[in-house]
């Protein structure tokens, strides 16, 4: 595979894929933990290691596994790998490791890594099945940091809050108060606020794809005008 290649697979995943703005897809936990952008990070960044590893396995024992089990053992995979992050954060990000709670353990249920793992790592060859879990799990995480910047800005007016909880003391430079002494807006930071502004960041993705068409439809129509 090529780096230019390479490039646009992993930019597919990143955004014309993306699992949660295009597909819509793992719509549970990017509404759940996206209070604060901290906790987006975190939980993007476990399900990147899910899903690439869970790509990487899959496609090592494809022409092992039959038609007729492939579900049952590809649910195994990617349990048995949820089970290993999911202890990895507990014992190295505990703090982290409580505010997601049960949304960890549920990484099991998101049908984003199953679908790579049944569409994408079964059928190709390993490093090519990497990179595309990274490139997936690199969009997933994306979507999550964007959704959940948004409302913890308009909700309690800062950025990545608590994020040494994650990344360590070094990087308490990321906790930023963008509005101070904001009172907050409690909606945003509700599972009601994270439906409007996962809505919102859907329409304003469609709106970006709609501009480079509009230009270049005026463009030929202006040239036509001149002929």
């Amino acid at each position: 595979m090529s780096i230019k290649s390479l490039g646009q697979q992993i930019y597919e995943g990143i955004w014309p894929n993306n699992v949660v703005l295009q597909q819509t897809l793992a719509l549970c936990p990017a509404l759940a933990v996206t209070s604060s952008a901290t906790n987006g990070l975190g939980m993007g960044l476990a399900t990147l290691v899910v899903i690439a590893l869970s790509n990487l396995v899959i496609s090592i024992i494809r022409h092992w596994v039959t038609p007729q089990v492939r579900i049952p053992v590809f649910t195994l995979i990617i349990a048995a790998l949820v089970t290993l992050v999911d202890q990895a954060m507990n014992a190295w990000v505990h703090d982290l490791h409580k505010i997601l709670g049960l949304f960890i353990p549920l990484i099991v249920t998101n049908c984003a890594i199953f679908g790579r793992a049944e569409s994408f790592a079964s059928k190709n060859r390993p490093f090519i099945s990497l990179i595309d879990g990274i490139a997936t799990g690199l969009g997933f995480t994306v979507a999550l940091v964007l959704l959940g910047g948004v409302r913890e800005i308009i909700g309690q007016g800062t950025l990545f809050s608590h994020a040494s909880l994650l990344l360590g003391t070094h990087f308490t430079w990321m906790e930023v108060t963008i509005i101070p002494s904001y009172r907050g807006f409690l909606p945003a930071l509700l599972p009601s606020g994270g439906f409007i502004f996962l809505g919102l960041l859907i329409v304003g993705r469609r709106l970006m794809e709609r501009i480079p068409v509009r230009k270049s439809t005026s463009d030929s129509s202006s040239m036509e005008s001149m002929s």
